[in-house]
């Protein structure tokens, strides 16, 4: 049991890296009309790619 728990919590932690992003502070919304993702937050932009929310802040690129 401890081995599976040795195990566990690093792949738990490599998994939850992979998965979250740098937008933590951004609230992106999709303008359908315009076709862009919109951040409500920093105000970035991005053309909407069909793959969903963008993952990448674009607080210093906008």
């Amino acid at each position: 049991m401890l081995f599976l728990l040795l195990l566990g919590v690093p792949a738990y932690f490599i998994w939850r890296h992979r998965s979250t992003s740098l937008t933590r502070d951004c609230r992106w919304r999709l303008d359908r009309a315009g076709g862009v993702w919109r951040c409500a937050a920093c105000g970035g932009a991005l053309p909407e790619s069909g793959e969903g929310a963008p993952r990448i802040c674009r607080k210093n690129h906008s």
